[in-house]
């Protein structure tokens, strides 16, 4: 007859064993994020967690896209980020140490390529950097253009 290790096979680890005797094994748990904090529950969280530079840069960002998005909109967490939401998320904003994002869908971006030009953009991502102002005609025509997807 096998052996109990030769069934179990040589890759059998000490979690198997123990089971096998009648221990418990304690279940694998999710990996915490590497602040330990987890994602934010609302924006106002989420502004907590904004270096103090970005704060002010990152509050204007976030009048400028709510000034262009419909009144019923609704800012919500979508993807650890800020969003506003219509029935779906429209765009999404966030703040960096070195710059801030709007997101608006890989679609706009390239609609508005041209108008970008000068601006970091990739697929759907346009970056502003902390120590240009921030191009606000430019930004609300981004979100309207999300909008009108909708």
């Amino acid at each position: 007859m096998a052996t109990r290790k030769a069934v179990l096979g040589r890759s059998a680890g000490k979690g198997r064993r123990a089971a096998a005797k009648g221990k418990r094994i304690p279940p694998r748990r999710k990996q915490a994020s590497a602040t330990g904090k987890g994602a934010p529950k609302n924006v106002d969280e989420y502004l907590a967690r904004v270096p103090g530079a970005a704060r002010s840069r990152f509050n204007e960002l976030r009048t400028i896209v709510r000034s262009a998005v419909p009144p019923e909109a609704v800012e919500v967490i979508s993807y650890g980020i800020p969003a506003f939401k219509l029935r779906k998320p429209l765009v999404w904003y966030a703040a960096f140490s070195q710059h801030c994002s709007l997101f608006p869908t890989a679609s706009v971006i390239a609609e508005f390529k041209n108008e970008l030009a000068g601006i970091k953009t990739s697929k759907g991502t346009v970056q502003f950097a902390m120590d240009k102002p921030l191009p606000a005609a430019l930004i609300k025509k981004l979100v309207k253009a999300r909008v009108a997807q909708m």
